[in-house]
């Protein structure tokens, strides 16, 4: 039984499709203005992970993603540079794409952008202004009337009273109340626009969501989700925009990625402590990240540190070094699928749905691994043909974190990044080789020489039993 925590109720709540074996998913996606960061990162591969996950229990989903193209962030940028809007968020929406395909995470079923739904944007404000919830002023912008919507502030259990006393409120001259929020701007000298009833101008930020999600799943969905900033005032006002347009309730569950710290301070791009995903990848394997982003529930804050991601790698290593000494499993296609069969599988994969139908619990499905992991270790001489299933069941469970995805030589000597750094690889292979030769011909002190010349290169060897050496980076 699927529970999922609601923002909006905060509390764990069994999960009820609006229609069985379905489910509609929007999560709030990035403004492209500049290349993603890791707080980005937590919240695709958090959203990500559900969405696997999800799929893997028999749900239909259909998930969508938008892509906000059209901002004062993009606008100002543009200008920075002198070059077109559109190609700088071009290059920017390439640039998430790529980052996306490096850490593994599936895009979404639809990547809206703001800027091809124009059309519905327009006809969204047109509506609110039509019921009296939203109104024209004089400076040609259109806002949304708050004290027209009675449950303003129930995602975050908010009273309108206490958000004046000052609470994430623009305030102008134009404005009916301090609450009011923009959404139809009107255009700007040397900014793009696009002609509306109100005059030439472009939408606020909050229309587009609303727009998009009830065009591209329904008035009423089943989640809704994001990262931590967004719950006020972003889902607040897409609340009241909806419902008042709709006149039905927007989303059944609400849900929300909890921030990624750096000394205990939110990470973002207005404090300058950010850390793109491509400056973590020149340093670390993308799976590492992605398992220090997993190795902590979705809604919990984490830390981001040296250390984070040094532990990750340890404990990945953990996994990877027992698939690699697993047995290998025959090249039968008979076996293939068998480990779904198995009991020791199946128990296992029990406790990892367990795990994960308590609102997507990620720590305590990785640890359900590391017993997998313990007892192959037990398993590979004394039932190898057991050992061979859990390896199967390990590898299927840890493709719905999206993780033990490479091959276990190739994450344990870091080879993702080697060949890239003049053949690393084959340099490393070819002092084992001068070295087993040294060996063979009991030039003990040759030998150690040049296992003085691998650890130089950072690596770490193993002698094993039956004559191989293999080989880690460290």
């Amino acid at each position: 039984m699927l529970k999922i925590y609601n923002t909006m109720t905060q509390k764990k709540e069994v999960f009820t499709p609006i229609e069985p074996g379905k489910i509609g998913m929007y999560v709030c996606g990035v403004t492209v203005y500049d290349y993603c960061h890791i707080g980005h990162a937590r919240v695709t591969v958090s959203f990500d992970v559900i969405t696997r996950y999800l799929r893997a229990a028999g749900y239909d989903v259909k998930y969508v993603r938008n892509i906000t193209d059209v901002d004062d962030k993009i606008f100002n940028r543009a200008n920075e540079n002198g070059e077109p809007y559109d190609q700088l968020t071009q290059r920017f929406i390439d640039a998430m794409h790529e980052d996306e395909r490096s850490l593994n995470i599936l895009p979404p079923t639809l990547e809206p952008r703001a800027t091809h739904y124009m059309a519905d944007i327009i006809n969204l404000v047109a509506t609110l202004v039509e019921k009296g919830v939203a109104y024209p002023a004089e400076n040609g912008d259109v806002y949304y009337a708050v004290e027209k919507f009675a449950d303003y502030g129930k995602l975050t259990n908010r009273k309108t009273e206490d958000l004046l006393a000052g609470a994430r409120v623009e305030v102008n001259e134009f404005k009916r109340n301090p609450l009011d929020f923009v959404l139809w701007k009107a255009a700007k000298s040397g900014e793009e626009s696009w002609a509306s009833p109100w005059g030439e101008g472009r939408p606020g930020w909050h229309i587009e969501c609303s727009a998009m999600s009830t065009q591209c799943l329904a008035d009423t969905f089943d989640i809704h989700g994001g990262g931590p900033d967004l719950p006020f005032p972003h889902h607040e006002n897409e609340i009241a925009q909806s419902e008042a347009a709709t006149g039905h309730q927007y989303v059944n569950y609400w849900m929300h990625a909890g921030a990624v710290r750096v000394n205990q301070e939110k990470m973002s791009k207005s404090l300058g402590n950010f850390f793109t995903i491509r400056e973590v990848l020149e340093k670390y394997h993308p799976e590492e990240i992605r398992y220090f982003l997993i190795s902590s529930h979705y809604r919990s804050p984490i830390n981001y540190s040296e250390q984070s991601l040094q532990t990750a790698r340890a404990n990945l290593l953990r996994f990877y070094t027992a698939l690699r000494d697993a047995p290998v499993a025959p090249l039968d296609e008979s076996r293939q699928g068998q480990h779904k069969d198995n009991e020791n599988c199946q128990a296992y994969r029990l406790r990892f749905n367990e795990a994960m139908d308590d609102d997507f619990n990620t720590p305590e499905a990785i640890a359900v691994m590391y017993d997998m992991v313990r007892e192959i270790n037990k398993l590979r001489e004394a039932q190898p043909g057991l050992a061979v299933l859990l390896v199967e069941e390990l590898k299927a469970l840890g493709g719905i974190l999206g993780v033990l995805q490479e091959q276990p030589d190739r994450f344990i000597q870091r080879g993702s990044g080697a060949d890239e750094e003049g053949g690393f690889t084959a340099k490393v292979e070819a002092l084992i080789e001068k070295r087993l030769a040294a060996r063979l011909a009991k030039d003990w002190g040759a030998a150690d020489a040049t296992r003085d010349q691998i650890a130089d290169l950072g690596v770490e060897l193993e002698d094993r039993p039956d004559g191989k050496t293999i080989w880690r980076r460290v």
